[in-house]
């Protein structure tokens, strides 16, 4: 593409912002939690109709996919947004603040949507292109395997997909630029309880009975030699506790008879991950054994980890840098131990998963913060690493 077209396609897209922007502002303020986004969905296909996409509803309860075609090539790539809300309470004051109580996009799907909505607009008019592009809109990213859910209804089957590929707002990254990285981006997600059971008793007189407090101490104690003893020091992994539940406030001349210990569990890869699952069930064997309490051990994977295809990440990196320029786009991005399950498509299919820079904030401007919000101003930027990247992967000279 010549420098001239390049200025025209980002003054095109330069245009829509604000008819974008008004659309992230009203999906701000209408948040909706995992398999109810309805109202969002409604949104999505309609501008995608109305746009000349053909627009398929239902995959995974109420995920949305776009179809447009371009030529005569049968290569086909998809790129997905996530619509859903976290259960927040939004402290924000400004006017697109949520109007549902206990509701918010406090990790800016609302924006995700948005530059994809943004993207499949240009595109629609694009000549650029030679081939399938499917605009997947999921819903719930946020804990409830969405992405699962709408593979398990038939996603790839009814949308076959040469690539796939994904684009989320991160904090703490310059505004507009673009990280990603080959290999694990993002971690594993998993949950594990430890319940310590022993006969508790009278706190003057611990010497009558078995005390299940001291064992779980000594186990959240233990459990942090997991990573720092048992991990490889290249890998890495994180262990957490999260709640801790024991006796009674009212009661504090009683031992308990349990202790229930609990919390999340991040790896990069399937070893490491198999491990912490083992090694936490037998250190906290080891400790009920000796304190001569009894342990039940749960552990349960969520979201695997994200881990980007090579080839389809030098292809982001390329898009990336067309679209926002090379010094504004980082291929060797650190991996972040947060969870994702766009980790399900890419086990299916060949893609990458990148981060686009929201700015830097106060601590309670973070994802997941009752203040968080989406920042517009790069709404244009996204929605070029989107149009860049689908001219990259359906070239109309291939």
């Amino acid at each position: 593409m010549s420098d001239q077209d390049k200025q025209e396609q980002r003054r095109k897209i330069e245009a829509l912002t604000d008819e974008l922007q008004a659309i992230r502002r009203d999906i701000h303020k209408h948040p909706e939690t995992a398999y109810e986004e309805n109202r969002t969905a409604d949104i999505v296909a309609e501008r995608l109709e109305s746009w000349g996409l053909d627009v398929h509803r239902g995959l995974g309860g109420t995920g949305v996919v776009g179809t447009l075609r371009k030529g005569d090539s049968n290569r086909a790539v998809g790129f997905r947004a996530d619509m859903d809300a976290l259960f927040i309470q939004e402290k924000n004051t400004f006017d697109h603040r949520s109007v549902h109580d206990g509701k918010m996009h406090a990790c800016g799907h609302d924006g995700h949507t948005t530059m994809l909505l943004g993207a499949a607009r240009y595109l629609s008019e694009s000549e650029r292109f030679n081939g399938v592009l499917h605009f997947i809109f999921q819903p719930a990213e946020e804990g409830e395997a969405g992405a699962k859910a709408m593979i398990d209804d038939g996603l790839f089957d009814l949308f076959p997909c040469d690539a796939v590929y994904g684009l989320h707002n991160m904090p703490g990254i310059e505004a507009g630029h673009i990280g990603l990285r080959a290999g694990p981006i993002l971690a594993a997600s998993d949950r594990w309880t430890a319940e310590f059971r022993g006969s508790g008793g009278h706190g003057s007189m611990p010497h009558k009975g078995t005390d299940p407090t001291v064992a779980a101490a000594q186990f959240i104690t233990a459990m942090q030699t997991i990573v720092s003893r048992n991990v490889d020091p290249i890998d890495t992994g994180a262990i957490s506790v999260g709640h801790i539940t024991g006796g009674d406030p009212g009661s504090l001349n009683i031992i308990p008879s349990d202790v229930l210990v609990g919390g999340t569990a991040r790896s990069f890869s399937d070893s490491t991950r198999d491990l912490i699952e083992r090694r936490l069930g037998e250190v906290a064997e080891a400790i009920a054994g000796a304190h001569s309490c009894e342990v039940d051990v749960s552990y349960v994977r969520g979201y695997p980890a994200t881990v980007n295809w090579r080839e389809q990440t030098e292809i982001a990196t390329r898009a990336a840098e067309a679209a926002v320029g090379a010094a504004r786009t980082d291929p060797n991005l650190n991996p972040l131990p947060g969870g994702e399950d766009f980790s399900f498509m890419l086990q299916q299919v060949p893609g990458c998963y990148a981060f686009i820079g929201n700015g830097f904030g106060e601590p309670d401007e973070f994802v997941h913060a009752p203040r968080y919000d989406f920042n517009d101003e790069i709404i244009s930027s996204g929605v070029n690493y989107w149009v860049e990247l689908a001219e990259t992967e359906l070239d109309d000279m291939s």
